[in-house]
């Protein structure tokens, strides 16, 4: 319905999103956060009239209420919103609004605000939604109805974090070792986070928190922002001298990469909003729009085996039906066969490119492993890069106009392989038909999706035009169309680790792969914040060898599997190796997610808030409350010993609880257990004592940890 009051309120999942558009002005946000309640028109009449603040000669000096697509001729001098022009002119637009209309229903409460630039021949459209979960996303529209085109430079979109808000995090990494969080003061200024490379990156800033001082798991209201595109972008959190604290983000285009024609339009990605108390509360909100989308997961997760740890590059079929049968025998519902079964790859230095299955190799095909691996129980997985290309490959030779080329040549090699530009269709097709063709012959169920270069040099042959923007979209379409070819396809995205895990890729695929690393140490902290965006079921976590080949640290098989066991399990171990007694323990640990996984990917997280860094308590609740599992893991010398108490967070404080620790396989224990832990009954105690006084904790050796389940009575 279009609205004649100038001030909406969204309401959903908890939060509301009060927008003003008066004086004809585009969005700006009075409130964003806890949910206010059923207010009137006079309510929020009112409500705007106390958030302006006093403006004495130059509204530039005061603060304003932040607009969602900030302009320079209103007087903002941070981080514009839209940077454009025609050939240097029509630079610096304002958009006056011509009509606004709110949508109501049982998944969103939505606002679209249409406004146009006469003088400028543009129109500028504004889509805000509240999602049931409580999830905020903006996205917008700039339409040319010029003569001439008009090239976007940058669309950027914000949302406002009030002054209590006065830390940031956001975060950073490298391979085998992404998203570790940085912390921050919210100081006057811009914090800016870009990616350049063509993917979100390793280094990858995935989400730009604002927050109380010290905001925590549990406690200390916060705010954030990401925006759902695999390509080059940037975060930023800004605070003007005025007193305005924004989080906005938007696409980097190179030049020329965006450029609206003549009666065309252009949408900027959706950039989503999240707040909460304490982070777990502002995940939850992610988590529960990602499980309510038409497209989620339905069927429990099939545990993987992936051949890449195990065999590398040496493909034999007696080898690899010999861990297929391995795999089966101990709970294996997915084989994945990774890089090494095309022509001519050996090694990583050549091939890439070449889809067509190795005869040298495989002198009758994949075809028998692919019908052994389904005669096992299990569906057959794959892997392919296919954006990227080998020059010492029959593609790169056949096609040299196919590889990126800004004006220098194909530049620097990363692992000996560069960027195949998908924007060339008779490219496209190739890759789409040689992938189609290798799925529907083997009746691939499942293709890993590697991407393991970044894009620094992606000019379009012969011109040289940057084609970044464009190639992220044809991968895109290319996900999407082979999905469509081949129903019930499901497709990992895995980019030399966890280089492209973002709300954009994750419309498209139905898993990530968060590292390399396998180590379950560092594991730890990156599964715990990859799932600030990401739900466990979409979230790959798999046991890896004793010694971790990233970073030979030696680990037990129960802390490996405990730690494996919060996301969809796999295994990247060669069980071909492994011993009898080993093959049983990994057989219970499989048993033993199977059994829960239910509950584990369907849950809340949660994540306790300890004094002492050196524990980590964390789990996955029922959304009813009725069950928890936990993981109490130590991952260095406590500062206390015994550790004490730990509270156990997320339960409904008035019910019982039976608690037990439990293992699936017998073992001894590193440490010294509390006597409670002895009864194989459990003990059983309410909701609040588990939360207020909590548990003594097991005295535990470093990178050692326990389960806890707890069960309603």
């Amino acid at each position: 319905m279009t609205v004649e009051t100038s001030v909406v309120h969204l309401r959903g999942g908890g939060t509301s999103l009060v927008v003003t558009t008066s004086g004809a002005r585009l969005p700006r946000i009075l409130h964003w956060g806890p949910d206010l309640g059923d207010l009137t028109d006079a309510d929020l009449a009112t409500l705007e009239t106390t958030a302006s603040p006093a403006i004495g000669d130059s509204a530039v000096t005061y603060p304003q209420p932040v607009p969602v697509v900030a302009q320079l001729a209103e007087g903002w001098l941070g981080r514009p919103g839209v940077v454009g022009d025609r050939a240097g002119a029509h630079w610096a637009p304002v958009f006056v609004v011509d009509d606004v209309v709110v949508e109501r229903a049982d998944d969103a409460e939505r606002l679209r605000v249409a406004s146009s630039d006469v003088a400028y021949a543009l129109t500028l459209g504004v889509e805000l939604e509240v999602l049931a979960s409580g999830l905020v996303r903006v996205r917008a529209e700039v339409g040319n109805v010029g003569d001439e085109p008009y090239e976007v430079r940058a669309l950027e979109l914000g949302l406002p974090v009030p002054s209590t808000a006065t830390e940031l995090c956001d975060l950073a990494g490298r391979w085998a070792l992404e998203r570790v969080p940085q912390r921050r003061p919210f100081d006057v200024g811009s914090w800016v986070r870009e990616a350049r490379g063509g993917k979100p990156g390793l280094e990858h800033a995935f989400m730009m928190l604002a927050g109380e001082q010290g905001f925590a798991n549990r406690a200390g209201r916060v705010w954030g922002v990401h925006l759902g595109w695999s390509g080059n972008h940037a975060l930023a959190a800004e605070r003007t001298p005025a007193g305005s604290r924004r989080l906005s983000g938007g696409e980097l285009p190179w030049p020329g990469e965006l450029v609206v024609e003549p009666g065309a339009t252009s949408t900027t990605p959706w950039l989503y909003g999240s707040w909460g108390e304490g982070l777990d509360d502002l995940s939850h909100r992610v988590h529960r729009w990602m499980r309510s989308r038409p497209t989620h997961p339905r069927t429990p997760r099939p545990v993987v085996l992936n051949t890449w740890e195990a065999v590398y590059f040496q493909h034999d079929l007696a080898t690899l039906e010999r861990l297929a049968e391995a795999g089966a025998a101990v709970g294996v519902e997915r084989f994945v066969l990774d890089d090494g079964w095309f022509t001519g790859r050996r090694d990583d230095t050549t091939s890439l490119g070449d889809w067509t299955v190795d005869s040298t190799v495989w002198p009758d095909g994949i075809d028998a492993l692919a019908d052994r691996v389904r005669e096992l129980g299990m569906d057959f997985g794959i892997w392919f890069e296919p954006e990227m290309v080998n020059l010492d490959s029959d593609l790169a030779r056949n096609h040299p106009e196919w590889v990126f080329d800004a004006g220098h040549g194909p530049g620097m090699a990363s692992r000996y392989q560069h960027v195949l530009d998908l924007t060339h269709p008779g490219a496209y097709r190739h890759v789409r038909d040689a992938m189609s063709e290798v799925v529907d012959r083997l009746g691939v169920a499942y293709v890993k999706w590697d991407h393991n270069r970044y894009l620094l040099d992606a000019g379009h042959t012969p011109t040289g035009v940057a084609a970044v923007r464009g190639q992220t979209l044809a991968a895109y379409a290319l996900m999407a169309e082979l999905k469509e070819r081949h129903p019930g396809l499901e497709i990992e995205s895995c980019a030399s680790g966890g280089g492209r895990v973002d709300l954009g890729v994750l419309q498209l695929t139905d898993r990530v792969w968060a590292s390399d690393c396998n180590d379950p140490h560092d594991r730890l902290e990156i599964q715990r914040w990859t799932r600030l965006l990401v739900p466990p079921e979409l979230q790959g976590t798999h046991i890896g060898a004793r010694e971790s080949h990233t970073t030979h640290r030696v680990h037990p098989l129960d802390f490996r599997a405990q730690v494996a066991l919060w996301g969809h399990l796999g295994l990247e171990v060669n069980l071909l190796e492994a011993s009898p007694d080993e093959l049983d323990e990994v057989r219970a640990w499989v048993a033993f997610h199977t059994a829960h996984r239910s509950l584990l990917h369907s849950g809340d997280v949660v994540h306790a808030d300890l004094g002492d860094p050196a524990l980590r308590l964390e789990g996955v609740v029922a959304t009813d409350r009725r069950e928890a599992i936990f993981q109490l893991a130590v991952v260095d010398r406590p500062i206390t010993w015994p550790p004490g108490r730990v509270t156990v967070p997320g339960l409904d404080p008035g019910r019982r609880y039976r608690v037990r620790q439990v293992s699936p396989v017998e073992r001894s224990v590193a440490g010294v257990l509390p006597p409670w832990t002895a009864a194989e009954e459990g003990v059983v105690l309410p909701g609040v004592v588990l939360a207020q006084a909590g548990l003594e904790a097991p005295s535990l050796d470093p990178d050692r940890g326990v389960l806890w389940h707890l069960v309603a009575e």
